[in-house]
């Protein structure tokens, strides 16, 4: 819940250094700014997102909610599900597999987060939450080209703490085994990390080949560590 019109300056910023074709940043900004970003977007390296959204695939007596079908039409291309805020409110596996069932059949991209709490991993318990977290909202029937799965253990969100390296990469690893046996699919998906990213560590997660992006969160608040975090990433 930030931004507002002038948040779009952070796009021209952008545009003002070259990114590799293979790459891909996507901006989910709040669903008041998804249009209006649409209108100004001029370059294919940028994608916009929604960062949640209602269960329900149709019209409905939902006052105050927004379903896939709306936001596609405002021009998102993407939509975060399952963060961490969210289940904190009490979103539950069950769900969030609705809302997945919802996005992907509007043809967006889920962008679907786990993870697990400081007393869950502290207990050990961390691979046993992220397994059942996945088996309890993923349908084998998913597309999982539509899908990206964002690492995101709740303790080190905005708190400046971030997993050993060596224990980032055996997790995310762990986890595209575990997808692969939920879709039966011969390719690893496609997984990211969040969770106090900055400009500085960025460069140390970079190193890990089992990552293949981040979902940026505080740091998005301000254009220059967002756009210092993906210069850096490139380098």
């Amino acid at each position: 819940m930030f931004g507002d019109f002038s948040s779009f300056k952070i796009i021209n910023k952008i545009n003002q250094f070259n990114i590799k074709a293979k790459k891909k940043i996507v901006l989910c900004v709040p669903n008041t700014l998804i249009y209006f970003f649409n209108k100004k977007l001029k370059t294919k390296y940028i994608s916009l997102g929604a960062q949640n959204c209602h269960h329900q695939k149709d019209y409905g007596p939902f006052t105050g909610s927004i379903n896939a079908s709306m936001l596609k039409k405002c021009g998102a291309k993407f939509i975060i599900l399952g963060h961490s805020e969210n289940r904190k409110e009490g979103e539950s596996d069950r769900l969030i597999k609705k809302k997945i069932a919802s996005s992907l059949k509007e043809n967006l991209n889920v962008v679907f987060c786990i993870g697990e709490t400081s007393i869950q991993k502290n207990s050990g318990r961390t691979l046993h939450v992220l397994k059942k977290q996945l088996k309890n909202s993923l349908d084998k029937k998913f597309d999982p080209n539509k899908l990206v799965f964002a690492y995101e253990p709740v303790w080190s969100i905005g708190t400046n703490k971030i997993p050993e390296i060596d224990d980032l990469s055996k997790i995310v690893l762990s986890i595209k085994k575990e997808l692969k046996k939920i879709f039966k699919n011969t390719k690893f998906p496609q997984v990211l990390y969040g969770g106090s990213v900055n400009p500085q560590n960025i460069r140390l997660f970079s190193k890990i080949d089992e990552l293949d992006g981040f979902l940026i969160g505080g740091a998005s608040q301000s254009s220059k560590k967002f756009i210092d975090i993906i210069k850096n990433y490139y380098k």
